[in-house]
């Protein structure tokens, strides 16, 4: 493609063809207010009395940017907003959400709240897109514990260890890569040495021991996943910085995983750092020096809103171009789809366009550019197209 205006760089960016890879499915049911609210949020809490969550960044992109997908006037009140989103059916607005974000490939990470959401295959019945799945290590670890804790039998340990490993084999075969949220568990301030049989016997005997619902926040454990996905030669999806209340901020710094980047060099494992922000100048750097090492912005360009342009502007400063992918991080509401693929189409084009007139950069160059971030670098990543 030869481009040869500004206007026809935007034409061209506004259609390219997008590879989120990393997102969840969306809800199915219609939804009210609070549980609207409650979607546009990284806390576990309602909104402060006397607030609403429409007041935020993510909020005024809702009312601007979405409500006139919904046929709606740009920036109409939240109580318009809800009001016609009510009154459609849910299928006919994850529809026109996700027709508009021009995503051809999703990589669906399955292990949080799926019973709430669409699985690869309804996502893949309601878009006709291709959609691939990310298998959580953490949730199938608790699965297979619960699975064997509730069984008559000896050596529990054992058994959960070699049922693990077989589970695990099984489910990363028919997916295109794994995810953990080690930030989430246990932070990323902990050694990334191989646990000993001893340590490792010890944290299992420990998690099967947990009543109720079995919840591994036990770094031993979260060690022996991520080396079993080494071994595997698997893409590694890492939760970095930003994300729900239960995340202790200052302990999930990419940069706490520079040993384990260090270990694995050679592997066949690659790594790719989500969201990032705000430590994605942090990601960007790994990417440079670490040739395993991917990242991208996303669910930080969602809650950045209006500033997303200078987050994305700031995640092209050290990276390497062909380590840096895109993601929407979209959970439960396809409104986070269309707004992640809005604002990264946005921000990377103004960016680029900064690029081309202030250093000279060929427009074509720009387009490709904005090719590899957009799809090409995860097709080439995860192996598929």
């Amino acid at each position: 493609m030869s481009i040869k205006s500004i206007n026809e760089f935007l034409h061209a960016l506004d259609s390219l063809p997008l590879f989120d890879h990393h997102c969840h499915g969306t809800v199915t049911e219609q939804l009210q207010r609070p549980d609207f609210e409650e979607l546009i949020s990284e806390s576990s809490s309602p909104a402060t009395v006397g607030t609403t969550r429409f007041d935020s960044q993510i909020g005024f992109q809702v009312r601007g940017a979405c409500a006139p997908v919904l046929g709606l006037d740009s920036f109409c009140s939240p109580e318009e907003y809800m009001a016609k989103r009510t009154s459609m059916p849910s299928e006919s607005i994850n529809k026109k959400f996700l027709e508009a974000t021009g995503i051809e490939t999703f990589g669906l990470e399955t292990g949080h709240s799926a019973d709430m959401i669409t699985s690869p295959n309804e996502l893949h019945q309601l878009t006709g897109k291709t959609v691939h799945e990310v298998v959580r290590l953490e949730r199938v670890a608790e699965e297979v514990a619960e699975k064997i804790r509730d069984q008559e039998t000896y050596e529990k340990e054992a058994a959960f260890l070699e049922e693990l490993d077989t589970t695990l084999r099984a489910r990363i075969k028919n997916a295109i890569g794994v995810k953990s949220i080690a930030a989430y568990r246990v932070g990323l301030d902990f050694p990334f040495t191989r646990p000993t049989e001893n340590e490792l016997s010890k944290a299992v005997t420990k998690l099967l021991a947990q009543e109720g619902s079995i919840r591994l926040e036990d770094s031993t454990i979260i060690r022996h996943l991520l080396w079993f996905a080494i071994d595997k030669a698997q893409v590694i999806q890492l939760h970095i910085g930003y994300g729900d209340d239960d995340v202790d901020l200052h302990r999930c710094n990419p940069l706490l995983l520079t040993n384990l980047f260090r270990q694995s060099i050679g592997s066949g494992a690659r790594f790719t750092l989500l969201h990032c922000y705000p430590y994605h100048r942090e990601a960007g750097y790994l990417a440079d020096v670490f040739p395993h090492v991917y990242f991208d912005v996303g669910l930080a360009i969602n809650y950045t809103g209006a500033r997303a342009n200078a987050v994305i502007a700031e995640s092209l400063e050290l990276s390497p171009f062909g380590k840096i992918l895109f993601s929407s991080d979209a959970f439960g509401l396809p409104e986070l789809y269309y707004l992640g693929a809005k604002l990264f189409r946005e921000g990377l084009a103004k960016a680029l366009i900064n690029f081309h007139e202030e250093a000279n950069w060929p427009l074509d160059e720009c387009y490709r550019i904005a090719r590899m971030i957009g799809y090409e670098n995860a097709a080439r990543l995860y192996e598929v197209d």
